[in-house]
């Protein structure tokens, strides 16, 4: 009901007889999200972003009256779930629009409590935010254009997969998780990085078979998160370093030089493929 009545709006707000539209407000709370909306909605939404600093720790983030505002007067809020940003969820209890439109990402790919929460990695998320998008707003054509567009990403990763899969490889938090497994990698030191992500002290037996991982080259490519330094990730990063292990560093928030979420993921793919070709020949 909800979306049929915004769905009436946003055609109100579009007709001939409109003097002055209304943009549809859309909030989104990580700026990849607002870059997806923007890319449907077009000049037809107003779209901000909560999360938006790629130097900014998402896991610290304090919300304020301002970021409480946006969410209570949008028409539309995206936000990730699964743990993520429980902050969002907060907001969203408190009274807003009526008629407001909540999309939980990680609801329409049947992400559940537990997963690994950086779902926007993984391929199948943001063509299915695209698809919810155009029917909420009617833009059917922008998010089959959206999921076109996704091409390049996707052939890069079956190009990278012929190369790779099989591959073992470890992370100092699971951000690029999702990606890992459709390159065909095999992830180690799993609970390492979640320890590092919940901004706790892993153990000493998961610190200890991290440094042995890379110690014996059993690993062949570190990924770390660049918005995200302590002292522990550090000195994993000295040790690949001394050990000719390639790093790879992605982030957690969409860099303000990507063009587009699309972009940023071929700026991620292209760091994979750097770091294969530094590997020394067998």
């Amino acid at each position: 009901m909800k979306s049929r009545f915004l769905l009436c709006l946003l055609g109100f707000a579009l007709s001939a007889g409109a003097q002055t539209p209304t943009p549809i407000s859309i909030v989104a709370a990580e700026n990849f999200y607002g870059d997806v909306a923007w890319q449907i909605a077009g000049s037809s939404a107003q779209v901000v972003s909560i999360l938006s600093n790629p130097n900014q720790d998402p896991h610290e983030f304090q919300t304020d009256a301002k970021t409480a505002k946006a969410v209570a007067d949008a028409d539309i809020v995206i936000y990730s779930g699964i743990g993520y940003d429980d902050w969002m969820g907060k907001l969203l209890g408190a009274q807003g629009k009526p008629t407001r439109v909540v999309i939980n990402v990680s609801s329409l790919i049947g992400a559940k409590d537990g997963d690994n929460p950086h779902i926007w990695y993984d391929p199948k998320t943001m063509p299915a935010l695209a698809a919810k998008l155009g029917e909420i707003l009617h833009a059917q054509a922008a998010a089959a254009n959206f999921t076109a567009s996704m091409a390049p990403e996707l052939n890069k990763i079956a190009e990278l997969k012929s190369k790779c899969a099989g591959m073992t490889v470890t992370a100092t938090e699971p951000v690029f998780g999702y990606m890992a497994a459709a390159l065909g990698f095999n992830m180690v030191n799993y609970q390492f990085q979640i320890a590092v992500m919940n901004d706790t002290e892993p153990s000493f037996q998961q610190t200890a078979d991290y440094e042995k991982s890379l110690t014996s080259h059993a690993v062949k490519i570190l990924f770390y998160n660049s918005q995200v330094t302590d002292p522990v990730t550090q000195r994993m990063q000295t040790l690949a370093k001394n050990n000719n292990i390639p790093i790879v560093g992605v982030t957690e928030t969409q860099p303000l030089e990507a063009k587009s979420y699309q972009d940023w993921m071929l700026n991620e793919l292209n760091g994979v493929e750097a770091a294969l070709k530094q590997m020394p020949t067998p």
